[in-house]
């Protein structure tokens, strides 16, 4: 399919220093000085400054994009520098906006870095996509995922989404205002957000580090094709990336005319709900604290301390006294026979997601008087255990 018009007009010129600094742009035919001073006047607001949204970052104000900004409102954590590398260990515990923006400013002075230290919501969503011509989807859950799409639908912007998942990535373009009718959106490709609890995040499942510079540099030279005007976006198209088999694909994506039309924003925890309503009823009434647990364990009560998280997990922290049977176990039957019967249940798991998520099955078999850990063992190490490794 032909390029796209481009998503933005030229600057009214280029310096001679931003003529050396872009010279290896500006004499690429396709590029040249025109497609240089689209870059300059372009604003691309990119959504999250972590895996995804670091090394597009990096490249975009390399690249010379005149105006980023960025949506984040985190700090950053150790465990964040094995793949967003536009922090470094001098930035842990600061916002992770300030600190992209630092690197971003070491990289290339000339770019403008605009900081909404904000969380993103139906509330403000809509106004803030509106001061762009572009924007970076790099987060990591549902909710926010639909969100960016409606609002961008909304808002009459083009979006460039990504994401990742241990060793694997996708990427596309969604605009569902797109010129000659090829116009779609997420929905389209995803009408409904999976079953709580059935995609692990990043932090349940892990993330290869290095796989967030291979799908973020895609997700960068697509906003660059598309502020230019050429090539052949990915709109229409879902790449698909598997760095343990080296491949990449492209499936084709088409407007799906059961998608209903966006016309407002809802409630969008509500709509992919974070733990499915099974889970929030068996929890309601079945959950201890870590201080009521350690006095579970101090007393002498019959208890099974049962640990739902996988093996890799385990390895790398429990508490004391726990029993490994993983979540997938219990999902898959095999785990049910290893639990006791002769004790009370007591499921913990890293957050406190996947531990309501069995309590719910457990109840369901005959598990009347289980109960699970509020918060999980980050609460319990947070609470009690301050020098556990955490992950």
């Amino acid at each position: 399919m032909p390029s796209l018009p481009p998503l933005v007009e030229p600057a009214a010129e280029l310096t001679r220093d931003e003529v050396a600094r872009y010279s290896r742009h500006v004499i690429i035919p396709d590029v040249g000085v025109d497609g240089q001073k689209r870059l300059k006047n372009a604003r691309v607001l990119v959504i999250g400054a972590g895996g995804l949204g670091s090394p597009t970052l990096l490249y975009l104000a390399a690249a010379g994009v005149g105006t980023l900004g960025i949506v984040d409102f985190d700090v950053v954590d150790e465990s964040n520098l094995q793949r967003q590398i536009i922090h470094g260990q001098a930035d842990v515990g600061r916002p992770k906006a300030q600190s992209a923006r630092d690197s971003i400013l070491a990289i290339n002075p000339l770019v403008e870095v605009r900081l909404h230290e904000i969380r993103l919501t139906a509330d403000n969503a809509v106004d803030l996509f509106g001061q762009y011509d572009l924007i970076v989807d790099g987060t990591d859950n549902f909710a926010t995922r639909y969100l960016v799409n409606d609002a961008a639908v909304l808002a009459g912007k083009p979006y460039v989404w990504g994401s990742i998942y241990r060793f694997e990535g996708q990427v596309s373009v969604f605009w569902e205002d797109a010129p000659d009718g090829r116009g779609l959106n997420y929905r389209d490709l995803y009408p409904e957000p999976p079953p709580p609890g059935m995609v692990p995040s990043c932090a349940e499942g892990g993330v290869l580090g290095i796989l967030c510079g291979s799908i973020a540099s895609v997700m960068g030279t697509e906003a660059i094709k598309l502020l230019v005007g050429i090539g052949e976006p990915l709109l229409g198209r879902l790449m698909m990336y598997d760095a343990l088999e080296m491949t990449y694909r492209t499936i084709t994506i088409r407007k799906d005319p059961e998608t209903p039309r966006i016309t407002g924003l809802v409630d969008y925890d509500e709509f992919c709900g974070v733990v499915s309503e099974a889970a929030v009823d068996a929890a309601a009434d079945a959950t201890v604290t870590p201080g009521e647990l350690r006095d579970m364990l101090d007393s002498g009560r019959r208890i099974a301390l049962i640990d739902v998280r996988e093996p890799v997990e385990w390895a790398i922290n429990h508490i004391d006294g726990a029993e490994l049977v993983a979540k997938s176990e219990i999902d898959a039957g095999d785990g049910l026979a290893r639990l006791p019967l002769d004790r009370t249940l007591v499921l913990y798991c890293k957050t406190g997601v996947r531990s309501a998520e069995v309590l719910a099955t457990l109840k369901g078999a005959g598990f009347a008087d289980a109960v699970h850990l509020q918060g999980g063992i980050v609460a319990w190490a947070r609470q009690l255990e301050p020098d556990m490794v955490m992950y």
